[in-house]
């Protein structure tokens, strides 16, 4: 009868006996587990528990029968170790008796048998004693042997359950992201923990980066795809990170190197974690697991360990070779990508660079008298002159001398970027060049340097000409919804078309004969690619959104040059503000660009049509009252912009004052349309609208 492959049934089957033997209402064992130094019971009474208890052999009210080797009763137990037992076991005791079962061989505890209960309000006595030990002096290495057979089995079972997971991780190699919410989910799965974490490592920031975090699955929340980043060395995860060893914490809260912060932002309460490193064939640490909460005991075991080092194998090997296919699959988007913009562009000719690098630069002044004022148009400046105009100002700002620029590399440089732009409504090489201007602007008009290094100026001015190389006409949103080659590179950074520019223009830069930084330290050249990539990124509506507070915060308190965020701000501001500078213009240029932008939108809201997609309300010609949006945007974007610019540069008032004058304008004539019964599309464009009809000082 004693013969069972299940553990947990043979003690249901001994405690039945014992139970029998002694009229006990009820009864247990606690098996002992010397490896995780816990007690563990899978059986009460007649019943096999869903979830082992396990209790660590140090803070069990009956670690007596293990210290003595001696029988332990209810007398011999204070009134709150038996509130604790009986919250543990979800048992109230009137008596209690617990004998220790040795092992024959080396004589150390093994377990510890409990009856409780004696019916008929009857104690325990020396009878019911020697009972348990002639029980288990025929059960114990059968029980013993039971255990063994059964953990031989479960080993078994992971390791088979390992090679499905092996072959279910390595369906997602053309998909990290799904590869690591898989990963988390077999986890979980495997430790019976509640939530899972991974990070990779990443060297160049020398960071954890997780960008799949993990949300708490039996409650049937999602994952929350935010990117968590962590300093390598720091928690718990950057220690395993640093020293490549499993950390297996029983109690979170009490382990110096835990963080309590995010515990206490989201209500989730950490008890344990489980912590491995994910190594490659180098043994180098690519990643970190983090698993939080084992859910059927009290902490994770010696097994929870040995699995989480095999699973660990088979979630490197799946991450670098998914990592490796993610850079085989660039290289293919690259490559298609390099060969379109090769048919699109052609190179510019050494004709062309010779004729602009022969004609003497002149002074900005001499290209237009009003040329450094911020009432100049620069869209007036012929296209062909472009070109010098920009080797114009480069000079007059000083980075030319300064920064020991060649010539011939600047014209190149400059012919490059020039061809480097496509030729949509708006977004094209003249807005470059006015975005550029304005640069130019506020360094002749608002002692621009007493702001910025002269390294800081370069950059900015550098971003301004390349921020849209390459612009399709169309937004982020359209790349990634029409699954362009563009999304595919970049729409897993976000900021695809700016990720981009900045791509062309490093392109342009590695150009033989391009590079304007050429001749620039190390350092500084570094830092130079860093501003430009940095700015060029903040041209993003989405990047200036997010740090509008700072950057009213900064305006408030007053820029201060020697804090590197402020510095860092006042250039994302300055790139924004030249970006938006055709609104500084006069109205006939601020209703041209108008003109221009709602082809550009239109023609994206045409394409959208064409697929089936939705349209926003600006996009569709159909539904788009430009007076209206054009108020809306001065309202929420451009104003706030200028506003912030003046405050900060109060020389630069005079360019808020047009916005707002041109914002007045649009008021005016949205109520001019709307008296003559006239339509606020397209077609206002070819109406002959004078200024004096709706000039808002009449």
């Amino acid at each position: 009868e004693l013969y069972d492959q299940d553990a947990a049934s043979l003690q249901v089957k001994v405690i039945h006996f014992l139970l029998g033997q002694t009229q006990a209402e009820t009864g247990f064992i606690f098996i002992v587990d010397k490896d995780r130094g816990e007690l563990f019971c899978q059986a009460i009474g007649d019943k096999i528990l869903e979830e082992e208890v396990r209790m660590p052999i140090e803070r069990c009210p009956l670690n007596k029968v293990i210290n003595t080797k001696s029988p332990v009763s209810l007398d011999d137990l204070q009134k709150s170790e038996q509130a604790e037992l009986e919250e543990h076991l979800s048992l109230s005791f009137r008596c209690l008796l617990a004998v220790p079962v040795c092992s024959k061989t080396e004589g150390n505890v093994i377990a510890i048998a409990c009856i409780a209960n004696k019916l008929h309000n009857e104690t325990f006595n020396e009878s019911d004693e020697d009972v348990i030990h002639l029980c288990f002096k025929y059960t114990a290495t059968v029980l013993h042997s039971t255990l063994s057979v059964q953990n031989e089995r479960k080993l078994k079972n992971q390791t088979q359950a390992l090679l499905q997971i092996a072959k279910n991780l390595f369906t997602h190699l053309d998909d990290l992201t799904k590869l690591l919410r898989e990963i988390m989910q077999e986890a979980r799965n495997l430790t019976k923990a509640e939530r899972c974490s991974v990070f990779l490592l990443e060297r160049e920031t020398n960071e954890l980066v997780a960008k799949v975090f993990d949300g708490d699955v039996r409650s049937g929340k999602e994952e929350l795809e935010r990117e968590v980043r962590i300093p390598i060395g720091q928690g718990v995860a950057g220690q395993v990170a640093i020293t490549g060893q499993l950390l297996n914490i029983d109690d979170a809260y009490s382990h110096p190197l835990f963080y309590r912060g995010v515990d206490d932002t989201t209500g989730f309460k950490t008890r344990n974690i489980l912590c491995f490193p994910l190594k490659d064939e180098k043994d180098d640490v690519i990643g970190v697991a983090q698993l939080c909460n084992k859910l059927n005991g009290v902490s994770f075991s010696t097994f929870d360990e040995e699995v989480a080092k095999a699973f660990s194998v088979y979630c490197c090997i799946s991450i670098v070779h998914s990592l490796l296919y993610q850079k085989v699959r660039d290289a293919q988007h690259r490559s298609k990508l390099s060969n379109e913009l090769m048919n699109y562009h052609m190179m510019v000719s050494n004709e062309e660079v010779f004729h602009l690098f022969s004609m003497p630069v002149p002074r900005p002044t001499e290209m237009h008298p009003d040329m450094a004022s911020f009432s100049f148009t620069p869209r007036s400046i012929p296209y062909d002159q472009t070109a010098l105009a920009v080797l114009s100002m480069f000079e007059d700002m000083g980075l030319t001398a300064r920064f020991r620029i060649n010539k011939d590399v600047l014209s190149r440089f400059a012919l490059m970027v020039r061809k480097g732009y496509r030729e949509p409504p708006y977004h094209n090489w003249a807005h470059a060049f006015a975005v550029a201007h304005f640069c130019y602007l506020m360094f002749k008009n608002t002692q621009l340097l007493n702001y910025l290094d002269e390294i800081e100026l370069f950059a900015l001015f550098a971003a301004c000409l390349c921020h849209d190389i390459d612009h399709r006409g169309t937004t982020n949103s359209f790349q990634v919804a029409s699954g362009s080659v563009l999304a595919a590179l970049y729409c897993s950074e976000g900021s695809v078309m700016e990720r981009h520019h900045f791509a062309q223009s490093m392109c342009i830069l590695n150009t033989e004969g391009c590079n304007i930084f050429i001749d620039l330290p190390r350092k500084e050249y570094e830092k130079a690619l860093d501003l430009m990539r940095d700015i060029i990124l903040a041209t993003d509506l989405s990047h200036h959104l997010r740090i509008m507070k700072d950057l009213e915060t900064m305006a408030e308190e007053g820029y201060d040059k020697k804090n590197p965020r402020h510095r860092s701000l006042l250039l994302f501001l300055l790139m924004t503000s030249c970006d938006l500078s055709d609104q500084t213009k006069n109205w006939t240029n601020s209703k041209k660009i108008a003109e221009l932008i709602y082809q550009e939108f239109f023609s994206q809201g045409d394409l959208e049509k064409a697929t089936g997609r939705d349209v926003q309300e600006m996009m569709d010609r159909d539904r788009a009252c430009i007076p209206l949006l054009q108020i809306d945007f001065l309202n929420k974007i451009a104003l706030p912009v200028f506003r912030l610019l003046a405050k900060i540069f109060p020389d630069a008032s005079e360019v808020l004052q047009a916005v707002l004058s041109n914002r007045d304008k649009w008021e005016c004539l949205n109520t001019k349309l709307l008296e003559m019964n006239a339509p606020r599309d397209m077609t206002m464009f070819d109406m002959d609208l004078k200024e004096e009809d709706f000039d808002p000082s009449q």
